[in-house]
């Protein structure tokens, strides 16, 4: 009897327009609708010096309206077509997207398009988005326990080049800088097709899709190639560490971060297949030690961002621990967790579940992914990757092989290279506010 799970077989057809903009369509005729995401390659480690939080403010400039839609209609005809949308800012990449019944199809393509090519921007726009987002800063992470903890607290200590390291949502003194010519240049540098890809998922002919994407997408000029950030890290020799005290929550907390091997190398797959040895919820072996056995932790997460990262990243672990321990005593038993798999390596009977847990939560990313409230938002985001940092959106349907072949060997190996100390950063998240625990 053959119990190999089947191959991936997810519909996938690309095509490159004249202007540069890559398209890719996926037709699944089993529900009536559409998602639409366009992809730009500017995310927070891209974004130039001195224009820190400028990928972030432009998800929310690009809401204000374009040459044929005003203020607020975009999301208005979305939401009257039966639709929702949004974005985010990530490391790599900023995007936008939809999900339409699927005879809106072509009215999403047109709204995005008219943003594409003629977005408004100007003082007043500038203005009342730089204080939405130094509001959403405010209230997101200043005010709010563990705000930006680890994501804003670890990469300033692990990391020494500045488009690794500095403040993602930007310091406000470069915000309050900001110009409109600023502004501008930005929008030209890196909102061109040629640094985007349109996808278009759902209830579609792929033929009938890049006839679309064509008339609305064609006439926009292609822009200068942008100016590729480096963001190459210089080899880690020493540990690092840091302390940020904490002024809301009661519990002390750490994050402890390893330095990742690049993209789609033979370690790349191997760590992310430890990192779910570690994290792998409940089961995982960090958790389960660290909180189940010897209730040091209240409570622990992890992962390590594999798929939706293009440069210097982390296999990062969370601790939220008992405040009897110190977070040095804490250290020390999350280190006997990483010297016994170092030391002892994993069988296959303990990775075998692990890898077919691997592959059932890719499959359920695919389906769902956004808190599940945006269809197909999973195989969007990864199209969208595969296409931007790897040339091949059908990577969809391949991508798991390298993993499923880990063999626990492969998982030692990398374990005793890559989680050592001086590959690490740790940040110390200490309560300062009143009544905190001690």
């Amino acid at each position: 009897m053959n119990l190999q799970p089947k191959k991936l077989h997810i519909p996938v057809e690309h095509t490159t327009l004249a202007n540069g903009l890559r398209v890719v369509a996926s037709p699944d005729r089993s529900a009536p609708f559409v998602t639409v995401g366009v992809y730009y390659q500017i995310g927070f480690r891209l974004e130039p010096r001195g224009r820190s939080g400028f990928a972030h403010l432009f998800e929310h400039m690009m809401f204000q309206g374009s040459e044929n839609a005003g203020k607020m209609e975009h999301i208005r005809l979305i939401n009257s077509s039966g639709g929702l949308l949004n974005g985010t800012t990530n490391y790599d990449i900023t995007n936008y997207f939809e999900a339409v019944p699927s005879n809106a199809l072509e009215r999403v393509l047109w709204l995005e398009a008219d943003r594409m090519r003629a977005l408004k921007v100007d003082e007043e726009n500038l203005r009342n988005q730089r204080d939405v987002v130094k509001e959403e800063v405010r209230v997101n992470v200043m005010n709010q326990p563990y705000g930006g903890f680890p994501w804003l607290d670890l990469p300033p200590v692990a990391f020494r080049n500045w488009p690794n390291a500095h403040n993602f949502y930007g310091d406000f003194s470069d915000l309050d800088a900001a110009t409109l010519d600023d502004v501008r240049n930005f929008y030209h540098t890196y909102y061109s097709p040629n640094n985007a890809v349109l996808l278009m998922l759902g209830d579609l002919d792929p033929a009938e899709a890049f006839v679309l994407a064509n008339r609305y997408f064609d006439d926009i000029p292609r822009g200068p190639a942008p100016p590729r950030a480096d963001v190459s890290e210089p080899p880690q020799t020493e540990k690092r560490r840091g302390e940020v005290p904490e002024p809301f929550g009661t519990l002390p907390a750490l994050a402890i971060g390893y330095t990742a091997p690049p993209r789609e190398t033979p370690d790349w797959y191997a760590l992310t297949v430890l990192d779910r040895v570690l994290h792998g919820g409940r089961a995982g072996r960090i958790y389960r030690q660290l909180v189940l056995e010897k209730q040091i932790a209240v409570e622990t997460d992890g992962n390590f961002e594999a798929f939706d990262t293009n440069g210097p990243t982390q296999m990062v672990t969370r601790v939220f621990h008992r405040p009897e321990y110190s977070a040095d005593a804490t250290i020390a038993a999350f280190d006997e967790v990483i010297n016994e798999l170092r030391e002892k390596g994993i069988a296959a009977e303990e990775l075998e579940p692990v890898k077919v847990k691997f592959r059932s939560d890719y499959y359920s990313m695919l389906e769902g992914g956004m808190g599940s409230y945006m269809p197909r938002f999973g195989l969007m985001h990864y199209l969208a990757c595969f296409t931007l940092f790897d040339g091949d959106p059908k990577r969809i349907n391949t991508i798991l092989d390298g993993f499923q072949a880990v063999t626990p060997a492969q998982v030692q190996a990398a374990a005793q290279k890559y989680l050592i100390p001086h590959n690490r950063a740790i940040v110390v998240r200490k309560p300062i506010a009143k009544g905190a625990a001690r």
